[in-house]
């Protein structure tokens, strides 16, 4: 699955969709369409409605951004069908969406979510649907 395809799939076809499972080519290319596009939301709030600043520090990660207009606008449209894709991930691997509740545990939550996103797909069907590799 391409860039393209990824963000096709997750923004027209599968907006709200939480059934079934989603491979990581899906998953990881929609992460950076959505790393992407929080990015450029963000320069623009900083260049249009002075919302970011640059604290005492060498590098990026000096930038803080308070979240602007555009930047809101973006997270809360891409919110959905960020949520449905984790989900299908979760189901890609066995796993239930409601797994998606450790990323409210501080650091832990978020390492063992990341672990599951990079296991590979389990092989066959699952409970959550037939192997999506095997469909194409």
């Amino acid at each position: 699955m391409s860039f393209g395809d990824s963000v096709r799939t997750c923004l027209k076809q599968k907006y709200a969709t939480f059934a079934g499972r989603a491979p990581r080519a899906e998953f990881w290319w929609f992460t950076l369409f959505y790393t992407l596009v929080q990015i450029a939301t963000n320069i623009l709030d900083t260049v249009f409605f002075g919302t970011g600043e640059v604290a005492s520090g060498p590098g990026f990660w000096a930038y803080n951004s308070h979240g602007g207009p555009l930047s809101i606008i973006a997270g809360l449209a891409l919110l959905v069908p960020a949520l449905a894709v984790s989900v299908r991930r979760l189901h890609d691997n066995g796993k239930s969406g409601w797994w998606l509740l450790l990323s409210l545990i501080p650091l832990i939550g978020g390492l063992v979510l990341l672990f599951f996103f990079v296991q590979r797909s389990q092989p066959g069907e699952n409970a959550y649907g037939s192997d999506p590799l095997r469909q194409a």
